[in-house]
Order: structure tokens, then sequence, then C-alpha cells
């Protein structure tokens, strides 16, 4: 019979009981909430956004419902305590003023919350809203840049320039924000050096983060459908690595540590919203095609303002949710009990193997509190033998905090993180709800 939680804390010591704390946690640790507006769809995104005139109503509508789901998770707790917030999209800066006022309702609802970032793009993000929103409460922008060379702007299908983007980000700094730099590699005509002029152009204009992606072709869009079924040399994945390589050793050389597959931060910059991701931090999301992953107790205070979410079997730990009401839905129907939800439902084994599985995207890899509750959840022989496979093949080492990627490991993460995700045992039980009327 497994043993109950009581047992197994006292037998693995306080670091699983600590981690066991995160599990069962009732209020979230972050807010994600969700613009999908653009001002011109790019050619590789199949992200939930749409092309959008800055001044159609919609984006008005929509963001007042985001702003009055904000104070609903607020009423039932959900929001107390928590740490980091993060506006992404699409462009949150098209909505201007409207997205000053978001996170201002957001910093009211969650007072405790040290870093609010927003999402930006060159192209919309004037110094009147730099200034507006520093006084709303936003702490941090994420500004998506991508190239630093025109000609690759133009093939990505991005709308700013790179002079434009170096004096904007350049202006975020001065303006006193943490700025993250958003960069990508193996794309349309990009050459190794021109990687490392980007790359260096982002170092200069004062950046405290990095993050560093390779181009993702995605069927359906623009540039998969000009692709069709050819492998681009400029895509080849040996291009990917060695890109990233060379990102890994110019950004190490300037001072940013690498503490994510694709982040780099200087010294006490890094991203604190995207680590509660990878360290079993539950979370919320708000808008159209936004994630939540929530603990059973985080899940039925959720239930108390979204009565049509289902209650759920006995064994479930933990709840996975994705937002499938379309911005016009939502702009219409604002209220959560009327959204609609994708659902996914994770035993404690499929709990613990999906931690394992997401630590590993971190520098410092398995710590002893996951290590330990999934030895006692999953059976310590599985997962001693499924590390000491990765081990075999170069991609963990053992550390004085457990299991870490190693640089194999970043750049065959599909091989790291399926072989522990195969300790989960089991298809993860999904399904899909209807809002109320």
């Amino acid at each position: 019979m497994r043993r109950g939680v009581r047992d197994v804390s006292a037998s693995c010591g306080i670091y699983e009981a600590l981690w066991l704390a995160r599990l069962h946690q009732r209020p979230v640790g972050a807010l994600y909430v969700h613009l999908p507006f653009c001002r011109q769809k790019c050619a590789y995104c199949d992200f939930s956004s749409w092309a959008t005139a800055a001044g159609d109503p919609l984006i008005h509508a929509y963001v007042e419902a985001l702003e009055s789901q904000v104070g609903e998770l607020r009423e039932v707790g959900l929001l107390e305590g928590c740490r980091t917030a993060y506006v992404g999209g699409g462009t949150p800066t098209l909505a201007g003023e409207r997205l000053v006022g978001l996170v201002r309702r957001i910093c009211e609802a969650a007072p405790t919350i040290a870093e609010l970032t927003c999402e930006a793009n060159p192209d919309s993000l004037d110094d009147l809203l730099l200034g507006r929103l520093r006084g709303a409460g936003c702490t941090r922008l994420s500004i998506g840049v991508q190239s630093l060379e025109d000609g690759e702007l133009r093939a990505l299908g991005r709308i700013h320039t790179a002079a434009q983007a170096t004096e904007r980000v350049a202006a975020a700094v001065r303006a006193g924000y943490d700025v993250s730099c958003d960069l990508m590699c193996a794309i349309p005509g990009q050459t190794d050096e021109s990687w490392r002029r980007s790359v260096a152009g982002a170092v200069s204009c004062g950046v405290g983060h990095v993050s560093v992606y390779p181009l993702q072709i995605e069927e359906n869009t623009p540039l998969g459908l000009l692709v069709g079924d050819d492998e681009p040399a400029w895509n080849d994945p040996e291009v990917q690595a060695r890109r990233m390589e060379l990102a890994r050793d110019l950004l190490s050389d300037a001072g940013f540590a690498r503490y994510e597959v694709a982040s780099y931060a200087r010294s006490g910059r890094r991203c604190a919203h995207n680590w509660a991701y990878w360290t079993a931090v539950p979370y919320v999301g708000l808008g159209c095609g936004a994630s939540s992953m929530l603990a059973r107790e985080g899940y039925d205070a959720l239930r108390d303002v979204a009565p049509q979410l289902p209650e759920v079997p006995v064994d479930v730990r933990r709840v996975r949710l994705c937002c499938t009401s379309s911005r016009q839905e939502i702009a219409r129907r604002p209220a959560l009990h009327r959204l609609s939800f994708d659902i996914e439902l994770l035993d404690e084994g499929q709990a613990a193997a999906e931690d394992l599985m997401l630590a590993m995207r971190t520098v410092e890899g398995i710590g002893w509190g996951p290590l330990a509750h999934a030895r006692a959840v999953l059976g310590a022989g599985r997962v001693d033998d499924a590390l000491a496979w990765c081990a075999h093949r170069g991609l963990v080492s053992h550390t004085d905090r457990g299991w870490a990627p190693t640089d194999e490991g970043w750049l065959l993460g599909n091989e790291l993180y399926g072989r522990l995700w195969d300790l989960a045992g089991g298809d993860v039980r999904s399904l899909s709800v209807s809002g109320r009327p």
C-alpha cells in the first residue's frame, strides 16, 4: 500500500517535507495574464495571438474582463502571498493605457508581488508608456528583439528595425526596469557572425537577462508553409546547437550565467516567474490559451468561482488547466464561471515524474526534495535506474545538490526529459468543460 503524506515525509526527512508543502499549496505563487493582440502576426508564430488594430474596442473589453477575473481570484484567496506576475502575449504593450490599468489592478489584488513582468515589442514601447507602467507597478520588461540584423528581422516578419530595438531596450534600462532581451537563432539569413553581433549588441544595451532559443518551424504558419517539407540548412539541428553554444560562450564572457535551458542572467537578475514554472510552484493563468498548474487544494478553491470545473477523483494531486474560450467570448462573458477549459489530471506519481523532468531544465537540476519524493512515490530503484541511464549517456551528472544536466543534456533535452517522464507510468487523464450560461 502506498504510504501517506505523513509517512513519506517522516521516512525521507526535511527535504521532502518542504517539497510536499509546495505540492499541497492552496494559494498560487505566480500569476500569468495573456493578451493575445499583436500589431502584425510574425511569420513563425503559432501562439494564441491575432493581428489587431491598437484602438480596437475588443482590446479594452478583453482587458477589462481580465481585471474582473483577477478580482475573483483574490476573493477566493488564490493570490494570497503571490510573488510574481507575468503579462505575456501577443504584444501587451499594444494595449497602451489599458495595460497600465491591468498592471495596477494586479498589484492591488496581490500586494505581495515582488516581480511583475510585461512582454513588450520595440515598436509599441514609447517613453510615456515606460513611465506609466513603472508607476503602476511593473518592475521588469521582456522585450522581443529576436535579432539585431535588419534582413533577419524582415525574414521573420518583425516590424521593428535593429536600430529601433537597440534604442528602446536601452531606454527601458535607463528607465529603471530589470530588462530581458529575447534573441532567436537558426533563422533565415543568419550566420555565426551575425548571431555574435546580435548577442553582443543586446549585452551592450545594459540588460541583465538574455533568453536565446532556436527557431522552431511550425506547421500552418507563413514560414512553415513557405518551407513545406524541406529541412532548410539554416535551421539544421547542428546549426541550432552551434549557435546556442556560441551564445553560451559570449554571454558567459560578458558575466551572464545560464540558469535555465534558454536563459542567462547577471547575478541577482534571474526571472523569478520563469523559475517558478520549473520548480513546482503552483500558478494560475488568465486569458485565452493561458495555462494553470494547481495543487488539488488550489483547484478546489478555484471551483468556488468556477463551478463548471468538475470535482476530481481522490487520487488526483495536480490539475493542469488551459482556457479554451476565445478572446471575444472572454470580453463578452468575463466571469470565471463562464469560461471553458481543457483539463489534465495528474496523480501523485505523474506529478513527481513531471517535477523531475521540469527540474532538468534548470542549472541546479533535481534537488534532494523532489528526488526524495520521487523515490518514495515512484520507487527508489526505478528513479535511480532512470538517472543512471541518463548519466551513462552523458546527459546528467551527480552534484552535491542532487543531479544536474550536462552540456550534452542541454542539447539533447528531449531525450533527457522523455526518459524521466517515462517514470510517470500511464496516460494523463484529460477532459474538457464548457462555461455556464
